[in-house]
């Protein structure tokens, strides 16, 4: 793990356990940290807390006041951390069900969402279902058990629910439709390509892992190839290049191949 990153983590548990005391079950990284994929100026740090009990609205505002960049500083693009309750995390639930969410850091807008109620179904509400199947397989306890035994997976039907709702909220975003080279338009492609070994192969990869895993199977090897080169500075495709593969991708999935 990086040091900056693992120091940083150490400090987000230290200031979440002073907020939740005895309350605080386990910490987990996720996403980039947790799949051993990080990449500085590129990555986010994903965060999981889980805690004992539904939190009351001042430990909210307060275990958010505690850890918002500007309180404890995120070291990269930002910070994406979910609360849930132990039952929640144990329960293979399709819903969002978390306690709190925060986004916050440099490049991120702040966001503080205090109830799933209150998320937005156009900002997507498989995200939450999907990173607690994700922990299941990869979380890194910083404190806790081992985030196998305290997250549980999707059922195989919502799983796949899940990702087709994914792939659908992507394909809606603006994207040029342009024969361009598209910035960002690489990460579409290798986020299906996640999805796709995933619905084939029923373990979770980090983006550029999944997009080599098809890539060596023959499946788009030229465009992937393209694609994990973009992550490294190369040119990116085509925002039409993108929205084809997605449709692809979504069209196997959803049909159940």
């Amino acid at each position: 793990m990086d040091p900056t990153v693992r120091r940083y983590l150490d400090d987000l548990v230290d200031a979440a356990r002073d907020v939740l005391d005895d309350d605080l079950v386990g910490a987990y990284a996720a996403g980039s940290v947790g799949m051993g994929a990080y990449q500085p100026g590129r990555s986010d740090v994903d965060v999981a807390l889980v805690v004992a009990g539904p939190l009351d609205a001042r430990r909210k505002r307060d275990l958010v006041a505690r850890l918002r960049h500007e309180a404890l500083p995120c070291p990269a693009r930002g910070l994406e951390l979910v609360a849930y309750t132990r039952a929640v995390a144990g329960s293979g639930t399709p819903e969002p069900g978390f306690e709190v969410e925060l986004n916050t850091g440099t490049q991120m807008p702040f966001r503080a969402t205090w109830d799933p109620a209150e998320r937005p179904a156009a900002d997507g509400r498989f995200w939450y279902g999907l990173d607690r199947d994700i922990l299941h397989e990869h979380g890194y306890a910083l404190l806790g058990p081992p985030a196998a035994d305290v997250f549980a997976a999707l059922a195989p039907a919502d799983l796949r629910r899940l990702l087709v709702e994914a792939l659908r909220w992507w394909l809606a975003l603006p994207t040029p439709a342009d024969d361009a080279p598209a910035p960002g338009a690489e990460d579409a492609v290798l986020g299906a390509c996640r999805s796709l070994v995933k619905a084939r192969d029923g373990v979770w990869l980090s983006k550029v892992a999944a997009g080599s895993r098809l890539a060596d199977a023959g499946y788009e090897s030229e465009l992937i190839g393209r694609c994990v080169a973009a992550r490294a500075g190369g040119v990116p495709p085509s925002g039409a290049e993108a929205r084809a593969f997605q449709r692809r991708v979504l069209a196997e999935i959803a049909a159940g191949g």
